[in-house]
Parts: C-alpha cells; sequence; structure tokens
C-alpha cells in the first residue's frame, strides 16, 4: 500500500503594507540624519507624529512653536546641522514665524514642517488654514506647498540642500493633511530639480589677487570678521591670514570667536556696543577688510562716516550684500574660508609693529570696566562667569543689556561656543537656543544668559529642559526693566519711562523648582563667585537668578545714526540728541 507523500501548502505572502507620504518623509529625514525633531502636535500633522513613533529619530515636544524653532536654531549653530521644526497648521505654523525670522536674518540652517488642510480645502478658509508660504515668504530661503505625495523625496533632498549651502537659510514645507495620510508609490532617492540655484566656491582668481596688493601697500590693516566666517568654518584661514599680516582683528557680534578673543591681536567686538578699542582702530585704519559681514547698521551707524579714506575689501558669498551698504574698493564673492585660504598664499609679512603700538595703547588707554559700589552689576555676574569658564562653555544670550555686557566680557575662542540672535534682536531667543544647543553638544557645558524681559517669553521651556534633565544653566540677569529701552529713555528721552518697568515679576527659584529644576539666588557681590560656581558644576538644569541694580547701562556705546567718532565712553552729563535709528 503506498503511502501519501506530505506535501506542503505555500502560504500566499502577506501584502506588503503601502508607505504612506508620513512614512516616506520620515524616512526621508532618518536618511539625512537627523537627530532631533522639535515639534508640538496638531490634527494636521497626526500622521506624521505617528510614524515617529517607531522613528530613530527623538522627537523633542516643546510647550510653544516659537521655542521649537528657536532651539531648531540652536542646535542648528552649535552642531552646524540643519535643525528640524514639526508643527500643525493654523496658529501652529504662524507661531513659528518670529524663530523662522530669526533663523533667516541670521543665515541658520532650518526645515520647518507645517502641518496644512487637506488639499481640497485649500483656498477655503478650512478649521486651522493658514497660507504659511505666503505669510513666511520674506523670511525664508525658499518654501514648498506639497501637491504630490511622491514629490516627497525630492522635495526632502533639495530642502536639505538649499538650507545648508551658499548662505544658509530656513527652507519651510508646508504639508497637506491628504498628501502625508496618502499612499506613496515613488522612489525615495530621487534627483534634485533646482534650476538656477549655484553655490559659489573659491572666487575669482583675479579679485583675490588684487585684494593681495591691497593689503601688501597697506600699513594699518583691520580685519572685521562676520558671521559669514564662522558659518564657512573659516576660522584656521582667519587666524593664518591676521598672524602672516600681523593685523588687528575685530568682529561683530556674531562674528565673536572666528578669531581667538584671548589674542593680543583680537581688539573685541566692534560697533554700537563694541570696545573703545576696536571702534577707535576702526578709525583709524588705513584698510578695512570685511569676511563674511554684512557692515550692517549695529557696526556701522553712519555710511557717510565709516572708515573714512581707508580702503574697504568685502568677501562674501552672497552677491546681494557687494554694495548694498558699502560700496568696495574690492570684493570677491565665494566661500570665506576658501577665498581666505588662497588669500594668505599672496599677502606678504608685514611690519605693522607702529600700528599696533597704536591700538595697544587704545586698549590700555579705553579699558571695558564696571563698578560695584552701588550694589551687584550684570557685569560682575557675568565676568565673573567668563572667569569661572575661560571659554570652555557654550554661551548663548537672549536679547538686551544682558546680550552687550556678555559680548564684552565673556570671550570666545571658537565661532561655535557663541550663539545670540543678531539680526532680528529676538527677546525669547535664548533659552530655548540654549536647549537646541545642549541636545546638540550634550556634554559641553552651555550657559544661557538671559535678561529678565526676554526669559519670562518662552520661560514654558522650562518643562522641556526638566523632563529631558538637560544640564543646562539658566542665568537671568534680573534688573526688572526693559534695560535698554530703559537705557535710552534715560540719555535720550529726559528720562521719562514708559513700558519698560517689569514690575511682577515672579520669584525665579521658586519658578524654576515648580517646574523641578535647581534654583539659585544672587544678589550679593561676596556670593557671586561661589554660587555660581557652585551651580555652573552641578549635573542637571539650573536657574540662577541674579537681582543686580536697576539702572546699569552699558557702555562704550556709539548712537544710532552716529559713527564710531561719535563714541559714548562714560557715561554723559547731559542729555543726549535723540537718535536717528533703532534700538
Amino acid at each position: 500500500m503506498l503511502k501519501k507523500s506530505k506535501t506542503k501548502t505555500r502560504k500566499k505572502p502577506s501584502p506588503k503594507k503601502q508607505m504612506t507620504g508620513a512614512e516616506a518623509l520620515v524616512k526621508c529625514l532618518e536618511n539625512h540624519g537627523v537627530e532631533y525633531i522639535f515639534g508640538l502636535s496638531g490634527g494636521s500633522v497626526i500622521p506624521i507624529f505617528d510614524v515617529l513613533v517607531d522613528s530613530k529619530i527623538k522627537l523633542i515636544l516643546v510647550r510653544h512653536e516659537q521655542g521649537a524653532t528657536h532651539m531648531a536654531d540652536g542646535y542648528a549653530r552649535a552642531t552646524g546641522k540643519p535643525g528640524v521644526v514639526l508643527v500643525t497648521s493654523g496658529p501652529g505654523s504662524t507661531n513659528t514665524v518670529t524663530g523662522i525670522m530669526t533663523a533667516h536674518m541670521d543665515s541658520v540652517p532650518m526645515i520647518v514642517l507645517t502641518g496644512q488642510t487637506i488639499s481640497p480645502m485649500l483656498g477655503k478658509d478650512a478649521f486651522q488654514e493658514a497660507d504659511i508660504a505666503g505669510i513666511s515668504m520674506p523670511v525664508v530661503k525658499h518654501s514648498y506647498l506639497v501637491k504630490k505625495t511622491n514629490d516627497l523625496p525630492r522635495i526632502l533632498k533639495e530642502a536639505f540642500y538649499i538650507t545648508n549651502t551658499g548662505r544658509p537659510g530656513p527652507v519651510l514645507i508646508d504639508l497637506p493633511k491628504d498628501i502625508t495620510s496618502g499612499p506613496f508609490t515613488g522612489s525615495l532617492n530621487q534627483k534634485m530639480d533646482i534650476p538656477g540655484y549655484s553655490v559659489p566656491g573659491k572666487g575669482n582668481q583675479k579679485d583675490i589677487l588684487k585684494i593681495a596688493q591691497l593689503f601688501n601697500a597697506s600699513k594699518k590693516p583691520l580685519l572685521l570678521v562676520g558671521h559669514g566666517a564662522a558659518i564657512s568654518k573659516a576660522e584656521n584661514a582667519v587666524r593664518a591670514l591676521a598672524r602672516k599680516l600681523k593685523a588687528p582683528v575685530v568682529n561683530t557680534l556674531l562674528g565673536k570667536g572666528v578669531f581667538p578673543e584671548s589674542s593680543p591681536l583680537n581688539l573685541g567686538m566692534l560697533g554700537m556696543h563694541g570696545t573703545a578699542y576696536a571702534n577707535k582702530a576702526l578709525i583709524n585704519c588705513d584698510l578695512i577688510c570685511s569676511i563674511g559681514s554684512r557692515w550692517d547698521d549695529r557696526i556701522n551707524g553712519n555710511n557717510n562716516e565709516f572708515c573714512i579714506g581707508a580702503v574697504k575689501i568685502h568677501i562674501d558669498i552672497d552677491p546681494a550684500e557687494i554694495g548694498k551698504v558699502v560700496q568696495p574698493d574690492a570684493h570677491v564673492i565665494g566661500d570665506a574660508r576658501l577665498v581666505v585660504e588662497e588669500l594668505v598664499k599672496h599677502v606678504e609679512p608685514k611690519d605693522t609693529s607702529k600700528w599696533l603700538q597704536e591700538v595697544g595703547f587704545y586698549r590700555k588707554e579705553f579699558p571695558l570696566k564696571y563698578s560695584n559700589d552701588k550694589g551687584l552689576t550684570a557685569q560682575k555676574v557675568i565676568d565673573e562667569l567668563y572667569q569661572i569658564t575661560k571659554g570652555s562653555a557654550t554661551i548663548v544670550t537672549d536679547v538686551g543689556q544682558h546680550q552687550m555686557w556678555a559680548a564684552q566680557f565673556c570671550l570666545a575662542e571658537r565661532g561655535d561656543k557663541w550663539i545670540s540672535s543678531g539680526g532680528a534682536g529676538t527677546m525669547g531667543f535664548g533659552f530655548p537656543a540654549a536647549i537646541g544647543a545642549q541636545f546638540g553638544k550634550p556634554k559641553e557645558l552651555v550657559v544661557a544668559v538671559c535678561g529678565d524681559g526676554g526669559f519670562q517669553m518662552t520661560l514654558s521651556e522650562l518643562a522641556t529642559a526638566s523632563i529631558h534633565k538637560l544640564p543646562v544653566k539658566v542665568i537671568i540677569i534680573d534688573n526688572k526693566y526693559l534695560g535698554m529701552v530703559r537705557q535710552w529713555q534715560e540719555l535720550f528721552f529726559d528720562n521719562r519711562l514708559s513700558g519698560v518697568d517689569l514690575e511682577g515679576n515672579p520669584d525665579f527659584v521658586k519658578l524654576a523648582e515648580a517646574y523641578g529644576i535647581k534654583g539659585v539666588h544672587i544678589d550679593k557681590v561676596e556670593d557671586v563667585h561661589k554660587k555660581l560656581k557652585a551651580a555652573l558644576a552641578y549635573k542637571g538644569p539650573v536657574v540662577i537668578h541674579a537681582e543686580v541694580i536697576k539702572e546699569g547701562n552699558v557702555f562704550p556705546m556709539v548712537p544710532a545714526g552716529k559713527s564710531a567718532h561719535h563714541i559714548i565712553i562714560e557715561p554723559p552729563t547731559t542729555q543726549l540728541e535723540k537718535p536717528t535709528g533703532s534700538t
């Protein structure tokens, strides 16, 4: 009798799950090396948040969309990698505009993903619909409204390329919900299609040789280092140029650290609240070379009086900046690092001993100084911060008087050690940006220096710092005023104070403790070193509440609309002429 052979019945393969637009989006983000997404959820982005549950990308849930953009900004400046933001439609997307503008003004790479109503409802005033592409158009480098799910990989590839090449800037991608929830049937590896977009590189050789000739003819050269030099990682090239020329160096607010500020050649920040010796050098040089600076109104309040008689040279990656403010005698369009690396080969070593002796006299004659005779000053707290850390900490500031004092007293040794809102001057930037920087530099000391006004604009992110046990340190300089505006009202408006008194400030130590964060209070000069040192050594997040004298003013000061010739080094004894520019 034959035995029946056992036959194996093949199971039908289970149908392959169809990938959604949200899954394709997140996969592309992973492929681009995204570590963190800073975001706040909402109805139109639920499909994306659902996919993030299984993604290796870590979602940092913020308490306000503005906080998300500033965190992504701080992360980008600290790491050089684009920060990524994810928010919902309508007010979720419009809440990002302040942070997008901040990144745009300071050329920071950022990808902002915004949810949107479904495609058929676009333009019909659907619930939480906002034309975020139109609203944000003036403050983005580029923007997309995604209309086809299969376009997502191409758009993501283009966005990451655009945001971080040439002059960096934010790119916004608006995502209708039917695009992210719909089926994806395309390829994840698509080619970019960016007609007309090109990135300047080494610069024109003839232009570089012309600049070298001007340097070789100069007797009193001055290097002006801006944020563009930091973005291009031109530190080594700038240092080689300065040392070969034996030329003094000044920097903009965002150019701090590109050339070590502890170097004898570095005269510090110039401009409105820069050092007197930097501004004196600006007046008396016979050649000034801007490397990645916009010649903006914080350093050049009056173009007709700016560096009179000096040869002006401009190196910048953005052609639009050439001649926009200052008409240079020579310029090179290109990447700052590549241009300066080539320029160094063609300049001749110089004998600048007399010029260095002159600027050394300015440094000795007009030092930064302050007095604690009337009580604890903000300068004392900030100076002590630097004396304890000696440039090892990444300093992130908010905007106002404390920002200028930090720029004066916290010397930076590298470009990524100083993070501040420059062009936009955004109050509320400092604390969330420090959180983002701490995520980017988890093993380094990150310190946010904030004013009592700016801190209260984004203080809800204390929850974010607490939940993630970030070791970020926050120093609140509390003078119970919107200090910079009060200073202007005192000096230029007969001390008629209006809209600057911050009566009602909370107890910041109790506020920190309410979020489970350690709080430290400082109000005595003799306590500053001990308490600050202990707080900086603490392993978790700390809020340091420093109560300082109420009416301290920032000097030196160049009034708005004036040139460095009109610098005020000491507090004036009479009322000053009303300024023509903004604070």
